[in-house]
C-alpha cells in the first residue's frame, strides 16, 4: 500500500539551526523570531496559499515530481479505470463515444508531397500521390499490417486509442517481417501499458522509470523493456524481458511509438483519462445501483399470510404444528407474486421505499455534468441525448469536436504519420515505390513523406442550415470544396468529383440525367470573343423598383 507523503509546511515556519540555537538560550527571543516569520508567511497575496484559514488549514498537498506523483499510482489507476469501463455506464459511454468520434472507421492517408521542393511537376505529384495512396490503403486494409494478423491498420488505430485512454499510454512496436520471397514488409505490434515495466522488479532510478530507459542528461527515452507475458496474466512464472531501442543506433529508425498525452515536463508514462473522476464515478455508480435495487424491491408484489397465535395453539396438535412450521420455512428472499406463510408471532415491518426517488434524476444529472466537464465532453454529448434548441445542440457538438480534433491530430502525429513514413521508407528501399533523393537528406525525405490524415465527419444537426453555411463559405472564398468535403464526412472532394463525373456520364447515356436546379452562386465572367478582340463587360442588372400604387 502506498505510504502517504508527509505534508509540507511553509518554508518560513521551519526552524533552521540558528533558530534552534537562539530558542535554546533565549526561548522568548526565539518565540518572537518565529512569530515575525509567521506573520511574514501570512502576508502573501494569494488566499489559496494561506494556512490560517479554516477551509485551507488541512489542505497541504505534497509538491512531488511527475515520477513521485504519477508512477506509484499507475497500477491502481489502470485497474480501476478498466473496471469502471467494464461496469459503469457513464465511463463506458465516455470512452466509447470518444473513440468513435476520434477514430471512427479509421484515419485515411492522403499523400500530399511538396512538388516544388522535389522539382517535379504538379501533374507528376498528383500521379505519385494517387499511386502511393492506393498502395498504402492496400497495406492498411490488410491484416498483414498487424503482426498478430487479427486486425487491419484502421482497427489498430481504434485499439491503440482505446488502450491509451484506459491505461494512460499504449506502445507500438514497428518490426519488419520477412516474407517467403525474401521481401520485407512493415507489421505493427500493439503493446499494453502494463507490459512496459522494469525487469525483475527493479526499482526506478534516474535512468529507468517504469520500464522506460532514459538518457540522464536529456531525459529522452532511449529504450523500453517489454515483458514477454502480461504481469497480470495467469502464467507469469519465468517471465522474461526484451530491451528494444526507441530508435535504431545506426539508422535512427523509429522502432517504438508511444500513444499518450503528456501533462507535465519530464513525465515518462501517461495517466488514464478517467483518473481525475474515478472516485465520484464509483460513488455515482453505487448510488445508481442502490436506487435501482430499491425500486425493484418496492415493485415486488409479495403477500404475507399471518396466523393468529391462539388459533395455532388450539387447533393443531404437536405433529401438525411441526409440519406447518416446516412448510412456513422460507429463504428470506422476496419474489414477485409469491404468498409466504409467517409463523405465529412473526410480523413483517418494512421501511417506506418511496421509489422511484424523485430527486434521483436532478442529482444524477448534476454529477454527470461535472464528470463531463472534467473530461471535456459536454453533458448532452456524453449522455447522447439532446433536448435543447438547435443552437445549444450545435454548440455542445462544437465543444466536443474541439476535444475530438485535438485527439485526432495527436493520433495522426504520434501513430499514423510515423507508421506511414516507416511504410514508405520500406517500400522505397524495396524498390516498389520510386522517390529520388529520399535518403539523401532529412529535408527531401520530409517533402516525400508529407501527407494529410482525414477521418469521419461530425455529422449534422440541421443538414439544410449547415449546407447553406458551407455554400456561403465557399462562395466568399473563406473555405474550399476540399475543406468542406472533409468536414462533412472525411472524404476528399477529388474522389467525390471523379465518382460524380462517372455517375453523370452514366445517367446521360441512359437518358435519366437532370441538371441540378440553379443556385445563388455568382455567374461566371463573360467569355472573350472568338476573333480575339477584347470583350465588353456587361454591367450587372439593376434591381427592379416596384412602382408606387
Amino acid at each position: 500500500m502506498k505510504e502517504s507523503i508527509p505534508a509540507l509546511k511553509h518554508p518560513l515556519l521551519q526552524q533552521n539551526l540558528l533558530d534552534k540555537v537562539i530558542t535554546y538560550f533565549d526561548p522568548k527571543k526565539g518565540a518572537q523570531r518565529m512569530a515575525a516569520r509567521s506573520a511574514l508567511a501570512m502576508a502573501g497575496g494569494y488566499t489559496g496559499a494561506k494556512i490560517n484559514r479554516t477551509a485551507l488549514s488541512n489542505w497541504k498537498p505534497g509538491g512531488g515530481s511527475p515520477e513521485a506523483d504519477i508512477i506509484p499510482d499507475l497500477p491502481m489507476l489502470r485497474d480501476r479505470t478498466r473496471d469502471a469501463v467494464r461496469n459503469a455506464p457513464v465511463a463506458t459511454g465516455a470512452i466509447n463515444s470518444t473513440v468513435s468520434a476520434v477514430v471512427g472507421t479509421g484515419l485515411s492517408c492522403n499523400p500530399a508531397i511538396n512538388h516544388a521542393v522535389l522539382g517535379i511537376s504538379e501533374d507528376e505529384a498528383t500521379q505519385w500521390n494517387a499511386n502511393t495512396r492506393e498502395r498504402f490503403d492496400v497495406w492498411a486494409s490488410s491484416i498483414e499490417s498487424d503482426i498478430t494478423q487479427r486486425q487491419d491498420f484502421y482497427g489498430l488505430q481504434d485499439l491503440t486509442e482505446r488502450s491509451s485512454y484506459e491505461s494512460g499510454d499504449c506502445w507500438v512496436i514497428t518490426p519488419l517481417v520477412q516474407h517467403t520471397d525474401g521481401s520485407h514488409q512493415l507489421a505493427l505490434q500493439i503493446i499494453e501499458a502494463d507490459r512496459i515495466c522494469n525487469p525483475m522488479g527493479r526499482q526506478n532510478s534516474d535512468t529507468l522509470q517504469e520500464g522506460v530507459e532514459l538518457d540522464p542528461e536529456t531525459m529522452r527515452s532511449v529504450a523500453i523493456y517489454v515483458a514477454k507475458r502480461h504481469p497480470g496474466g495467469l502464467r507469469v512464472v519465468g517471465n522474461t524481458w526484451e530491451r528494444i531501442e526507441v530508435r535504431g543506433a545506426q539508422t535512427g529508425r523509429r522502432n517504438v511509438l508511444q500513444r499518450w498525452k503528456q501533462l507535465r515536463p519530464n513525465q515518462v508514462r501517461g495517466v488514464p483519462i478517467l483518473a481525475p473522476i474515478l472516485e465520484p464515478l464509483k460513488q455515482l455508480t453505487r448510488w445508481s445501483d442502490n436506487e435501482l435495487n430499491a425500486a425493484v424491491t418496492s415493485s415486488l408484489f409479495t403477500m404475507f399470510v399471518k396466523m393468529d397465535p391462539d388459533a395455532f395453539a388450539d387447533l393443531f396438535d404437536d405433529d401438525a404444528k411441526k409440519g406447518l412450521v416446516q412448510r412456513s420455512d422460507w429463504s428470506n428472499e422476496l419474489d414477485n407474486g409469491k404468498a409466504i406463510n409467517l409463523l405465529p408471532g412473526e410480523e413483517i415491518q418494512t421501511a417506506a421505499m418511496n421509489r422511484p426517488n424523485p430527486e434521483f434524476d436532478p442529482f444524477w444529472t448534476a454529477m454527470v455534468r461535472q464528470i463531463g466537464m472534467a473530461i471535456q465532453i459536454p453533458y448532452e454529448v456524453l449522455i447522447m441525448h439532446f433536448q435543447s434548441s438547435y443552437t445549444a445542440a450545435r454548440g455542445a457538438l462544437l465543444l466536443a469536436w474541439r476535444l475530438y480534433r485535438e485527439r485526432r491530430d495527436s493520433l495522426a502525429k504520434q501513430m499514423c504519420q510515423p507508421v506511414y513514413e516507416l511504410w514508405l521508407e520500406n517500400e522505397i528501399s524495396e524498390g516498389r515505390i520510386v522517390a529520388p533523393g529520399f535518403f539523401a537528406s532529412a529535408f527531401i525525405k520530409a517533402a516525400w513523406c508529407k501527407a494529410m490524415w482525414t477521418g469521419d465527419g461530425p455529422g449534422s444537426v440541421d443538414p439544410e442550415k449547415e449546407v447553406n453555411a458551407a455554400e456561403k463559405r465557399v462562395n466568399l472564398g473563406t473555405s474550399t470544396l476540399q475543406a468542406e468535403s472533409i468536414l462533412h464526412d472525411g472524404v476528399d472532394w477529388e474522389a467525390k468529383n471523379r465518382q460524380r463525373a462517372r455517375e453523370i456520364e452514366a445517367q446521360k447515356k441512359a437518358g435519366t440525367y437532370r441538371a441540378p436546379p440553379a443556385t445563388g452562386a455568382p455567374a461566371p465572367p463573360p467569355a472573350e470573343p472568338e476573333d480575339g478582340s477584347p470583350g465588353v463587360p456587361v454591367p450587372p442588372a439593376l434591381p427592379r423598383v416596384p412602382k408606387p400604387r
